[in-house]
């Protein structure tokens, strides 16, 4: 009987596990397919962990302009290039960024670029992260690395 509910519960647990994780993954590939295109301009990363292996580290430099205090979202000006910047507006109608705060640090969902082996160079002189925003929520998902905004 005991045999019996551990393996019920250990099934109901990994069902719900299987579930959550295709949710984000669900949720993220419709934001993919639906968001606004932005761009957010790259800021220097420590030159010695910029290329590691198959990944490059980032940092965007509209985070410079979100004070580190406590997750949440910011307003967005939207250039016609579809560049980013903060909106020094915090009423303004414009799109909302979400962000959190990880480490003391603005978080905008993630600090790295993974690329396919032997392309690094093509990403070397990538000066925007090319983003899909989703504008109900705020998420943003990185898709791409630019040298130039592509609107």
């Amino acid at each position: 009987m005991k045999s019996a509910l551990t393996r019920v519960l250990a099934l109901i647990g990994l069902i719900t596990v299987l579930v959550a994780v295709n949710g984000g993954i669900f949720a993220k590939e419709r934001i993919r397919a639906n968001g606004q295109v932005i761009f957010l301009e790259l800021a220097p990363v420590d030159p010695r962990s910029l290329m590691q292996g198959d990944y490059m580290a980032l940092r965007f430099r509209i985070a410079d302009g979100i004070p580190a205090e406590k997750s949440g979202r910011v307003a967005l000006r939207i250039d016609a290039r579809g560049v980013a910047t903060v909106d020094p507006d915090p009423k303004s109608s414009g799109p909302r960024l979400r962000y959190r705060i990880r480490n003391g640090r603005v978080w905008l969902g993630t600090n790295a670029y993974f690329f396919e082996e032997g392309t690094a160079q093509r990403h070397a002189n990538a000066k925007y992260g090319e983003f899909r925003l989703d504008r109900e929520s705020g998420e943003a998902v990185l898709v791409g690395l630019r040298d130039e905004p592509v609107p």
